[in-house]
C-alpha cells in the first residue's frame, strides 16, 4: 500500500449532546484525540462554525488547547478557522499561543465560510468575505514573521503594532486552503499553500486537484509540493452488510450530508438560513455553487449515489482499504480526513466505526 496519513474530523457537540453538560461532550472529545493518536493518527481536526447547530467549537484555538496539553504527538487544527470573523492579529497572536503550547502541532486551516446566515447575525457583509479574509490571512503571515506591521488596506489599519509571540514553528506553522471553486483552487496553487477538499464528487475533486499541481507548478515555487487533503464521510463494521444496514439511514438525510443545509433550529429563526434556502444568498446561484448544489440534493436522496461518487466510503475494514487505495490513485491526496459521525448516527456506531478504522485501515497505508 501507498503512504496516506489520516486525519478525523470531529463534529464536536454536532446534531447530539440534548441536555449533556458541554462540559462533558468536551472532555469525551478531547479523550477520543487521545485515542486516535494511541493508533497513530496523524492528525485531528474540528470546524469553526457560528450561529449554528453544526458544532460547538465557536473557539477553536481554546479547544484545540486543551486538546494540545492532553496528547503528546498528533497534530491539531481547524479546518477551517472563518477568517472574516477575526481581528487578524488576535487571530496570529491565539495560533502562535497554540502552536507553543503544542510545542509545534498546529495546521492552520483557513476559510471564508459559506453560510449567509452566520454573517447576518454577527454584521459582517458576507458578499466581502473573500477581500476580508485576503486581508486576514495577509497579516496573520506577518505577524507571525515580523517583529513589527504597520500596515493600511480597506479592512484593518495597524500603525507599528508589536505582534507576540512568534510560533513554535518556523517560518510558521503549515497554512491550508479549505477551497471549492476553480478561483479558490488557484488562490491556494499561487500562495503555495497546502489544499483541502470535501464535497465534490471524486471525479470533480479529482479534475480540480489536477488544476492546483498544474497552476503550482506554473508557478516555480521552491521547495516540494503542499500536500493535498480529501475529506468524507466513513463508516466502517465488521462486514460489508453490516456496514451498510448501519449506515444507510443516517446517510440518507437531510442531516447527513456532509455540508447540511436547510430545516433544523436555524429554519425556525427569524433569519433563517439567509436569503436563499441553500444557504449562500445570491452565491447559490454561482455555476460551481449551484452544481455542489445538486451533488448535495442528490447526496441526500441517494445511498448509492454517495458510494459511486465516492462522498462516502462504507464497508468492512478491508473494503474500506480497497476503496481508499483506488481513489487515492485517482485523485492524488497524501491526507485521508474521515468524519464517522453521519448524522444522527448514535455514538456506540461512530466509536465501533473508528476503532475499526484505527485497528485495521491506518496500519494499513503506513
Amino acid at each position: 500500500m501507498s503512504r496516506i496519513d489520516f486525519a478525523l474530523w470531529d463534529a464536536v457537540g454536532g446534531y447530539g449532546g440534548g441536555n449533556e453538560p458541554m462540559a462533558d461532550v468536551y472532555d469525551r472529545h478531547i479523550r477520543l484525540a487521545q485515542e486516535i493518536e494511541a493508533a497513530g493518527w496523524h492528525s485531528y481536526f474540528v470546524i469553526e462554525h457560528q450561529n449554528s447547530p453544526l458544532g460547538r467549537i465557536t473557539a477553536p484555538t481554546v479547544f484545540l488547547t486543551a486538546v494540545a496539553r492532553a496528547t503528546s504527538r498528533l497534530r491539531i487544527g481547524a479546518m477551517m478557522w472563518q477568517l472574516p470573523f477575526y481581528h487578524p492579529l488576535r487571530l496570529a497572536q491565539e495560533v502562535a499561543m497554540l502552536d507553543q503550547l503544542s510545542r509545534g502541532r498546529v495546521e492552520f486551516g483557513t476559510g471564508i465560510g459559506v453560510h449567509e446566515h452566520e454573517f447576518i447575525r454577527w454584521g459582517v457583509d458576507y458578499y466581502q468575505r473573500a477581500a476580508i479574509a485576503g486581508e486576514v490571512l495577509e497579516l496573520v503571515k506577518r505577524a507571525w514573521t515580523q517583529d513589527e506591521v504597520t500596515f493600511e488596506g480597506k479592512y484593518f489599519k495597524f500603525d507599528e503594532a508589536i505582534p507576540q509571540p512568534k510560533p513554535f514553528q518556523q517560518p510558521h506553522p503549515p497554512i491550508w486552503a479549505a477551497v471549492h471553486s476553480d478561483a479558490a483552487i488557484e488562490f491556494a496553487a499561487k500562495g503555495n499553500y497546502h489544499v483541502s477538499q470535501n464535497l465534490d464528487t471524486d471525479a470533480v475533486i479529482a479534475r480540480k486537484f489536477d488544476l492546483y499541481r498544474k497552476v503550482w507548478r506554473e508557478q516555480n515555487h521552491p521547495g516540494p509540493m503542499p500536500r493535498i487533503f480529501l475529506q468524507r464521510q466513513v463508516h466502517v463494521a465488521e462486514t460489508d452488510e453490516q456496514a451498510h444496514a448501519e449506515a444507510r439511514q443516517y446517510l440518507v438525510a437531510r442531516e447527513g450530508g456532509a455540508v447540511p443545509v436547510g430545516g433544523g433550529p436555524i429554519e425556525k429563526t427569524r433569519i433563517g438560513w439567509g436569503s436563499n434556502a441553500r444557504g449562500m444568498g445570491r452565491d447559490s446561484e454561482r455555476p460551481d455553487d449551484k452544481a455542489r448544489g445538486e451533488t448535495m440534493r442528490l447526496a441526500r436522496e441517494s445511498y448509492d449515489y454517495n458510494l459511486e461518487n465516492g462522498l462516502a466510503v462504507v464497508g468492512s475494514p478491508q473494503t474500506v482499504i480497497r476503496v481508499l487505495e483506488a481513489s487515492r490513485k485517482k485523485i492524488g491526496y497524501d491526507i485521508f480526513c474521515t468524519n464517522h459521525k453521519i448524522g444522527r448516527m448514535p455514538a456506540d456506531l461512530v466509536s465501533n466505526s473508528i476503532r475499526l478504522f484505527s485497528k485495521h485501515v491506518v496500519p494499513a497505508f503506513k
